[in-house]
């Protein structure tokens, strides 16, 4: 069965002990590894390791010996709780040990959790999670993270969930970094405020926050934000040396205009935007204009289908750059 991103993130907190098993896929391994993280110690506790209540293996394991994981869920612990069987790294060729796992699979018997890369839809092992019954499937995308997911991890941390710009800029945080960044940010900023019962604030944040991050993309936004399209071939010749990633280039874009977008058409008189360039962006968007934001976006989004497109054929760093130098010239007229 299928999990949708809304009840996967309702599940991965509070995961069914009565369930079969759980297969957890996706092209991002950080992504992946974080929700196996969380829902293993949801379904198991902190002590499962301890208690030998989880059993660990590959899938290069599993493929040496198919009768390692139905032995490891009939396996009968010492130690009254749930437990689960892990496998990691599968792929297809295990898929046959993992469905017989499945099919044999009986109440009392530990759970089976299994981690995978970026699974086809026409996967063996995909399909097999997909329509056997008692079990999940859950697809990890690369998609910034959803306001519970950042509740949950704000939770995970003890620290109590902020309102307004605070909660703004985590959630700004949340899209510019890596999730395994975000958790280390967040895990920094509780120890920050180790025995500080005062609410959270733009300055805690801004003092746990990585410096460097995304450093070299926002020079590049700021010109193109500020219409120097004169200047955007020698900072695109510096990010290509440092190794930048068109993708990324181009999602940061877009998460820089939606925040003037998002700013110029507020009404509150606050606009919540957060960072080290905020007076800078607020000049932005008041110069561009809610209008003229909408078009830059519509730009930025043809732009990111034309670069995960199968039949583009033009170097994917040229195609940011046009776009960059057409959003310049955008913001000149």
């Amino acid at each position: 069965m299928k999990l949708s991103a809304r009840d996967a993130a309702a599940y991965f907190g509070k995961p069914d002990p009565g369930k079969t098993g759980l297969l957890i896929y996706g092209a991002d391994a950080m992504r992946v590894a974080l929700k196996r993280q969380q829902v293993i110690a949801a379904l198991l506790g902190p002590t499962a390791e301890e208690e030998m209540r989880l059993t660990r293996m590959s899938g290069a394991d599993l493929r040496k010996d198919p009768a390692l994981l139905l032995d490891a869920i009939k396996a009968v612990g010492f130690f009254p709780g749930p437990r689960a069987a892990f496998v990691e790294e599968a792929n297809d060729t295990c898929a046959p040990a993992v469905l017989q796992a499945l099919a044999e699979w009986q109440s009392g018997d530990a759970q089976i959790i299994v981690s995978a890369g970026a699974l086809k839809p026409t996967s063996k092992l995909r399909k097999g999670f997909e329509s056997a019954p008692n079990v999940f499937a859950v697809g990890i995308y690369d998609n910034p993270p959803s306001r519970a997911e950042i509740e949950q991890t704000l939770t995970a941390a003890g620290l109590p969930n902020p309102g307004g710009d605070v909660m703004a800029a985590l959630t700004d945080l949340a899209q510019a970094l890596d999730p395994g960044d975000f958790r280390q940010t967040v895990e920094k900023i509780t120890l920050y405020k180790l025995g500080d019962a005062a609410p959270l604030t733009l300055a805690d944040i801004a003092a746990c926050a990585p410096t460097s991050t995304e450093a070299a993309i926002d020079d590049v936004l700021m010109v193109v934000a500020e219409g120097r399209a004169k200047e955007i071939g020698p900072v695109m010749q510096k990010l290509v040396a440092q190794g930048a990633n068109p993708v990324g280039l181009c999602i940061g874009a877009m998460r820089h205009f939606r925040s003037l977008h998002r700013a110029a058409c507020d009404t509150s008189g606050r606009p919540t935007i957060f960072g080290p360039h905020r007076d800078r962006m607020l000049a932005q968007s008041r110069r561009w204009g809610p209008a003229k934001l909408e078009t830059a976006l519509t730009l930025l989004t043809d732009t990111d289908l034309t670069l995960r497109s199968a039949g583009q054929h033009a170097p994917a760093m040229a195609v940011v750059e046009r776009a960059f130098i057409r959003l310049a010239m955008l913001a000149g007229h």
